[in-house]
């Protein structure tokens, strides 16, 4: 029989050769052999052995995607999805790695973007720049603890809290317990000099006013019924004495307002406060002709 002619595994034919064939023969076919593995498994280059098992290498079993097509998946390679097609796994959970051991899905540097990024069933919707607040924190869990106010309420006692200039912590009308106030301040607001003047209690605490005209006040945004609010004002007279009327729910100690320091510069400092949203105004006089 003679010697077959393949260049791919299909082609060798299985019953050569035949036990009538010449033994000179069993060269050409050894040969034959030689030559048709090294044309199928042309890619097998170098002295790297295949190690795959046969079930890793069954993977690709009819898998269409071509060479340049799998290699999106190679995140060092290309890093981004084929421009035309999405990544989509529908209506299931990508699991990675066993119960056991630490395992790891490497992104490699590159973005996880489009649908967020879920951790424990929680959808992550920080933005990169916000999570690279954590990058290089030093804190521990507890010490990060002492920053949520419903977990505890309380600032580690062996450390200060220091806010840059400018900062505000707003409340926003809710509850600070057990304070104790040390050099602290408060807002003051000098109002512009008008006919008609309001003083919003959302502004300040402590107002002033260098009068040029007669002047009304007018008060607004106390606190809600069931809380209490005050405010001081600072009242500096002009080189011609101006009058004040005030709001009709002011009550007076005494029952009438008092009088306006007359002269130039000269300062009256008055004092308000209500308990029920400013339908009562209590008014006090705690400094007269103080200029």
């Amino acid at each position: 029989m003679g010697l077959e002619s393949a260049t791919y595994i299909s082609q060798l034919v299985a019953t050569n050769p035949l036990a009538t064939d010449p033994i000179s023969q069993g060269d050409d076919h050894i040969r034959l052999i030689k030559s048709v593995l090294q044309a199928q498994f042309s890619g097998l280059s170098g002295t790297t052995a295949v190690t795959s098992s046969g079930a890793e290498l069954n993977i690709l079993d009819g898998v269409t995607a071509t060479y340049a097509e799998l290699n999106y998946l190679d995140i060092t390679t290309l890093g981004t999805s084929e421009d035309s097609k999405a990544l989509t796994q529908a209506s299931s959970v990508v699991t990675v790695g066993a119960t056991s051991g630490n395992q790891i899905l490497n992104i490699a540097s590159h973005d996880l973007v489009d649908g967020g990024l879920k951790l424990a069933g929680t959808l992550v919707t920080s933005s990169a720049s916000e999570i690279n607040k954590l990058d290089g924190l030093s804190a521990t869990t507890t010490e990060l603890d002492y920053t949520d106010v419903a977990t505890l309420g309380t600032a580690e006692a062996s450390k200060a809290i220091t806010m840059s200039s400018g900062s505000i912590t707003n409340f926003a009308d809710k509850v600070l317990q057990r304070p104790e106030f040390k050099d602290y301040s408060e807002t003051k607001v000098a109002l512009s000099a008008a006919a008609t003047v309001d003083i919003d209690l959302t502004t300040g605490n402590v107002f002033s006013l260098t009068a040029d005209q007669n002047t009304t006040f007018t008060f607004s945004n106390p606190s809600p019924t069931g809380k209490s609010c005050a405010f001081t004002l600072v009242w500096t007279q002009d080189s011609s004495d101006r009058t004040i009327a005030w709001p009709a729910s002011v009550d007076w100690a005494g029952g009438s307002a008092p009088a306006v320091t007359s002269g130039s510069a000269k300062v009256d400092i008055y004092a308000f406060f209500t308990m029920d949203a400013g339908t009562i105004w209590y008014g006090f006089q705690p400094g007269a002709d103080m200029g």
